[in-house]
């Protein structure tokens, strides 16, 4: 990369491209059936397991737990069948449903008597149809997309109940809570909603990456928080120096820790590679920007929020900021996914990234590559940051939105 640290002096503004990034991969499938099935009361000595139907046959049926085996459940005739739709957490709010209704997919908490083999039959069955599920995602990825704000966390008031979030360098939004506020805590090792834990504010740390969703002031400048998400994660962004294939690893040149790290690749990693065409295109946006907030002129017949041609479907080339109403979380959502094979040595990236363990080696969540051009229009990362904040927590490729 030609300009090397120079593009980075600002490595706290850099921090928020980076976050926008994360936040543009999250994935997140939200842990609806988790919450909500697991208020159903356990009655001793009666086991129970939650996750999903794998298979049935007639009144057996084969359930993949969220814990990671698989049981057999047989459904003895008298066993209770209810209907809870996604969302809800009384009981009192199900409604029959019979077994032939059940279907491969449906979520579900089974409790009855243990029998052989880590079976159970069944006494109680508390069902979540996977078209409900499905059909509430999409509304709270809208939601998400609507209500919701997220960056860095930059200061915390715990008396107050307050925490104030860097969305860009020059942006902040400052988020209220209350004693109804739910909490969720990302996993050390993932951003999906599906890994996430009920968390406590007492959790949350300047730096960390945060989203809330609620209801905005008229100005937007405060939120007051019905939900709040986040995790700490190591942002990393500079030139790759060495692939390893063999170890689903490479070595990248850290340019805001000024130091190499190892990063390690898992099933669960996720890699995309914006085109040439795309990046340059976000590129030219970003360096009109920059002159706009330096006081300069953008190319003639355009400004800093506009381009020299409208945007098109899946042509390659990305829109200006909201251009025509798209967002850059759609434009992100149409690029394919990547591996470890399209990217090369020299490559700039930006990663998102597990904290490690001291050892030098991370393992990634998400990279996005071919950013040189971008990450060469932002110097100091303000108009890349305002640029990328609207990849926020929408439906990515991935299982996606909050719940």
């Amino acid at each position: 990369m030609a300009t090397g640290n120079k593009m980075f002096a600002n490595n706290y503004r850099f921090r928020i491209v980076i976050c926008a990034l994360a936040c543009a991969l999250f994935a997140a499938a939200p842990a609806q059936a988790k919450d909500v099935i697991q208020a159903a009361p356990a009655q001793s000595p009666a086991v129970r397991n939650v996750g999903a139907v794998k298979s049935i046959n007639g009144n057996t049926l084969v359930l993949k737990t969220d814990a990671g085996p698989e049981i057999t459940v047989s459904v003895p005739d008298g066993a209770r069948l209810l209907r809870l739709a996604p969302g809800q957490t009384d009981l009192k709010n199900a409604t029959p449903i019979t077994l032939p209704e059940l279907q491969v997919g449906d979520r579900m908490l089974v409790r009855g008597q243990p029998g052989d083999g880590g079976s159970i039959a069944a006494a109680t069955i508390v069902v979540m149809k996977q078209a409900d599920v499905a059909q509430k995602q999409q509304h709270d990825r809208e939601d998400w997309q609507k209500r919701g704000t997220g960056g860095i966390v930059n200061a915390i008031d715990p008396a107050a109940g307050t925490i104030k979030v860097a969305v860009t360098p020059t942006v902040s939004v400052l988020v209220k809570t209350s004693k109804d506020t739910g909490y969720l805590r990302y996993a050390s090792n993932s951003v999906k909603f599906s890994d996430a834990q009920k968390g406590t504010m007492d959790q949350i740390k300047v730096g960390d990456q945060l989203r809330a969703r609620g209801t905005r002031s008229a100005d937007g400048s405060k939120l007051a928080a019905e939900e709040v998400i986040s995790g700490t994660f190591r942002n990393i962004a500079g030139t790759i120096t060495s692939i390893d294939a063999a170890n689903n690893a490479i070595t990248v040149k850290d340019l805001l820790a000024k130091k190499s790290v190892v990063i390690k690749f898992n099933s669960d990693s996720q890699l995309r590679k914006l085109a040439p065409a795309m990046a340059q295109r976000l590129a030219f946006f970003l360096k009109n920007s920059t002159l706009a907030a330096n006081g300069g002129a953008p190319a003639a017949g355009q400004t800093a929020a506009s381009g020299s041609a409208p945007a098109t479907g899946n042509s390659g080339a990305a829109p200006g900021p909201r251009a025509g109403g798209a967002d850059f979380q759609q434009i992100l959502s149409r690029i394919p996914s990547s591996t470890l094979a399209d990217l090369q040595k020299d490559d700039a990236v930006m990663v998102v990234a597990s904290l490690g363990n001291g050892s030098g080696e991370v393992t990634a969540i998400t990279l996005l590559g071919g950013v040189e051009p971008i990450l060469t229009a932002s110097p100091n990362g303000s108009s890349a940051a305002a640029l990328f904040s609207g990849w926020n927590m929408g439906a990515p490729g991935g299982d996606a939105g909050p719940q």
